[in-house]
This record gives structure tokens, C-alpha cells and sequence, in this order.
């Protein structure tokens, strides 16, 4: 399941997204996760599905693609849809299942969070799939770059948001890995009583932790043979460049964001 994980990755193509500057995809997406918490209706939902759906084929990435790393996300989703529909006791009841009892507020908002909790995870996939971490580090560099009057390290805290993201896939793929290795030397993540799973989890967290740091440490010494040593004096091979793709997108975000304000309730 991890192995399908796509947040992080790097998905190399020439669509619509693949050309745009990263610093107006990272400005467009933090838009539209503060404007997934302000909607608050259906008609807003379904608005925000079009533009997942016309997204999704501006970005050229193929749909198996996204199906398989959504699919680790639903059993999350699911876990919270039910969460809200067990637990908040609001308005009228729907129906009853033996003690539990469904009221229409807990399936609304749990439908919503749900929703949220998808959308965040698409949109901000479609972000590392078709943007390189190279572009990525740039970019966040030059946006936090007005902070450097304040003594504020841009370049440092933006190449160690960019790696931490890439390293996203690489962790859970070798979470798997030990979670297979365990299994075949007898251990069980599924049953025996909450002792035995926290002593399996053990086997899985430590062995996680040290490959973790082994691989932090063989970056830094790659860093370090090829010459790194900060954002200083370092000059960059392809600059970026704000073209008409930019600008049409961020006006379209907008318009986007204002039209879903009047669709609040």
C-alpha cells in the first residue's frame, strides 16, 4: 500500500502544469487549500470537483497513476467519514444501526471533512508530480527570499522542505519493506492483544528509524563531495521565468475563489 504512495514524487512530462513557473503552482495551491475550508456547500463541492477534473487533465499525469496513490488515502478518509457520522449528534436522525444512531449533521460533516481531506491530498500530489525538486527549492527560495532582511536562512529552510518531501515516497517504501521482512520472520501487525501490536510496532519503528538517519547521513556526505555549502555565492543553471500560463492561472484561482465565497451559505 505505501508503495503506492504519490505525495512527493516527480512525474517528468511537457503538459500544461509541467511548463508553468513553481512559484505560481505554490501560490495557486495554497489558495486553494484555504479556500477548501471556507466552502461549506454542496454547490461548492461540485465546483471544486470540475476543477479537480480539469486540473487533472491539464497536469498530463495518467489517471491509473493518481487511482493507485489515492488509494492508501480513502482508507484514512473512510476512517474519518465515520468518525463525524459515529460522533456528532446533531440535527435530525437518519436511521439506526443496533445502539448507533446517524444523525444528518454528523453524515454532512463528515461527507465535507471527507471531501477536504481528499482534495488537499490531490491537489497537493498534482503539485510535486509535475513540479522537480530542483524547481521546488527554487521557488520556495525566492518566495521566502523577503524574509532574508530579517536574518531569515531562505535557501536552507527551502532545500529542507524540498528534501522532506521527497523523502515523503522513500520512507513509506521503506516502511513496506520492513513490514514484509517482519512478517516473514514471524511477526504480526494484525493480531494478538495490544501488547503484542505495540512490541511488533517496535520492530517496525526502530529498523524505520535507523535506515531513516543512515540515509540522512549518505546524503550529506553526496552533499559534501560535490561541494555544497549553502545558498551563498551559488548561482543556478536554468532561471525561472514568469510567462502568460502564470498569469492566466493565478486569474483563474481568483475568479475561482470568488465565485466559491458567493456559494457559501
Amino acid at each position: 500500500m505505501f508503495e503506492n504512495v504519490i505525495i512527493g514524487q516527480y512525474l517528468p512530462g511537457r503538459s500544461f502544469l509541467h511548463h508553468m513557473d513553481p512559484r505560481a503552482k505554490i501560490a495557486a495551491v495554497l489558495f486553494l487549500i484555504i479556500v477548501i475550508f471556507l466552502v461549506n456547500s454542496w454547490n461548492g463541492y461540485a465546483l471544486f470537483g470540475a476543477a479537480a477534473i480539469a486540473v487533472y487533465f491539464l497536469s498530463g499525469v495518467p489517471f491509473r497513476y493518481i487511482r493507485k496513490g489515492m488509494f492508501p488515502v480513502f482508507i484514512l478518509v473512510i476512517l474519518t467519514f465515520f468518525l463525524h457520522a459515529f460522533f456528532t449528534r446533531e440535527g435530525d436522525i437518519l436511521f439506526s444501526v443496533g445502539v448507533f444512531s446517524f444523525y444528518e449533521e454528523g453524515i454532512r460533516q463528515g461527507l465535507f471533512i471527507s471531501l477536504r481531506l481528499l482534495l488537499l491530498v490531490y491537489f497537493t500530489s498534482l503539485l510535486t508530480l509535475t513540479t522537480s525538486p530542483i524547481d521546488l527549492t527554487d521557488a520556495l527560495e525566492q518566495m521566502f527570499s523577503p524574509l532574508e532582511r530579517f536574518k531569515f536562512p531562505a535557501y536552507d529552510v527551502a532545500m529542507m522542505m524540498s528534501i522532506a518531501i521527497r523523502f515523503i515516497p522513500t520512507l513509506l517504501q521503506e516502511t513496506e519493506k520492513i513490514i514484509k521482512a517482519q512478517t516473514a520472520r514471524g511477526a504480526d501487525f494484525n493480531k494478538g492483544s495490544m501488547r503484542d501490536r505495540m512490541q511488533a510496532f517496535v520492530s517496525l519503528l526502530v529498523p524505520l528509524f535507523v535506515r531513516a538517519f543512515r540515509r540522512a547521513e549518505d546524503l550529506a556526505y553526496a552533499m559534501e563531495a560535490r561541494g555544497y555549502n549553502g545558498g551563498e555565492g551559488r548561482t543556478k543553471l536554468r532561471l525561472l521565468v514568469w510567462g502568460w500560463r502564470d498569469t492566466l492561472c493565478c486569474v483563474l484561482i481568483a475568479a475561482f475563489g470568488v465565485v466559491l465565497l458567493f456559494l457559501r451559505q
